[in-house]
């Protein structure tokens, strides 16, 4: 199984005290609730969390929560339909050709939520301090539809 992240993988390392472990989910879960909102997950998901992606398509609940409470923190390609899965591998991991062309996720997310704070006078003190909240999934998500439209003609000029 190849896994894109791991919860545990963050707030097992270098992470604050102070914040909660789900915090370590909340950049994943961003780019899961936007795959789930676009039918990019697997039938095995859909099909085994039905009641929780209702609670999540209903805003009651987040995309690092449903992360942390249905799927342990981890996020790996059984979570995700063969599209969902080419788009993650080009835009979610690291150092890919799409990446470093365009953008990855995680610098989207750094390069947005730094901005934001820049504009507001105040600075993230780390990566895991950007809040879990719809304010900030509503901005991210823009520019995962403007890369998934990018990645799009990408793989169409392959």
């Amino acid at each position: 199984m190849s896994k894109y992240d791991d919860a545990s993988w963050h707030y097992s390392g270098d992470f604050p005290d102070e914040l909660p472990e789900k915090n370590g989910a909340t950049h994943t879960g961003m780019f899961l609730n936007w795959c789930i909102h676009n039918d990019l997950i697997s039938d095995e998901l859909r099909e085994g969390a039905a009641e929780e992606i209702k609670k999540l398509k209903r805003r009651e609940s987040t995309g690092a929560e449903f992360l942390m409470e249905v799927m342990d923190g981890k996020f790996s390609e059984y979570d995700l339909n063969a599209l969902g899965n080419n788009f993650a591998q080009d835009y979610y991991k690291d150092e890919t050709d799409f990446g470093n062309r365009y953008s990855s996720f995680a610098d989207d997310y750094v390069n947005l939520f730094d901005t934001k704070a820049e504009e507001n006078d105040y600075e993230y003190e780390t990566f895991y301090h950007i809040e879990d909240t719809y304010e900030n999934y509503d901005l991210m998500k823009q520019i995962i539809d403007y890369r998934f439209e990018e990645w799009k003609e990408y793989k169409n000029s392959d």
